[in-house]
């Protein structure tokens, strides 16, 4: 390991640092992984002047093994399966079924959250940076993806400070760009790239909303 990332907040900071291209152009769009995307794609939106809003997707974790990805769900009814996991761990389709009505659950709840009334932006022929705080199997910024292509964006950047070089090269044949700070060869998990990871809460995601449009939320 060459770097270690204080937190999001830094990861977030040192990531504009290579976007600034896009600052202030009106047809970017900055969209986060909740919840631990949000802090890094804050800074980023800050940084370059850009809008920010969150891209609502939900992993699919291993029962027993959470932070191991089976797949990812986001809206829309978009479903992405990690073969490799599942068959390497002989999941059936009723675990894989069972996991995915719990998160579609989540998945509401926190647009509900997030959201509120508020409609989902325009991605119509714009430029999108996704963010997320790392990549590990690539599950669920597969699926945010998909999600995106739906609208039929411009083009999409991903920006995350780490992810493995093997997921970076798959999803160069599926974005525009891709902009990652660290590739490791063996990731083992995103959190020891970080000195502080935290768990991000609905409550700072709420909050980080606010302050990038600008609105004062009373706490």
């Amino acid at each position: 390991m060459t770097i270690r990332f204080y937190n999001r907040t830094e990861a977030g900071q040192q990531l504009a640092a290579h976007l600034t291209e896009f600052k202030n152009r009106k047809d970017v769009l900055v969209l986060a992984l909740p919840r631990g995307g949000v802090p890094v794609a804050f800074e980023i939106a800050k940084k370059l002047n850009l809008p920010l809003d969150v891209c609502l997707v939900r992993k699919l974790g291993v029962p027993d093994r959470r932070e191991l990805a089976m797949g990812a769900i986001a809206s829309g009814g978009v479903r992405i399966i990690n073969y490799d996991v599942v068959n390497w761990l002989h999941l059936s389709p009723s675990i894989i079924e069972e996991v995915a009505q719990q998160e579609e659950q989540e998945l509401q709840r926190r647009d509900r959250a997030y959201r509120g009334n508020k409609p989902f932006p325009k991605i119509c022929d714009q430029t999108i940076i996704l963010v997320d705080d790392g990549i590990a199997t690539g599950s669920t910024i597969k699926a945010a993806i998909a999600i995106l292509k739906q609208q039929n964006p411009q083009k999409i950047i991903v920006a995350v400070p780490v992810a493995p070089p093997s997921v970076c090269r798959q999803l160069e044949l599926e974005v525009a760009q891709v902009v990652c700070l660290e590739m490791p060869e063996s990731l083992n998990s995103i959190s020891l790239w970080y000195n502080d990871f935290s768990q991000t809460s609905d409550q700072e995601v709420c909050n980080l909303l606010a302050l990038a449009s600008g609105v004062s939320l009373a706490n």
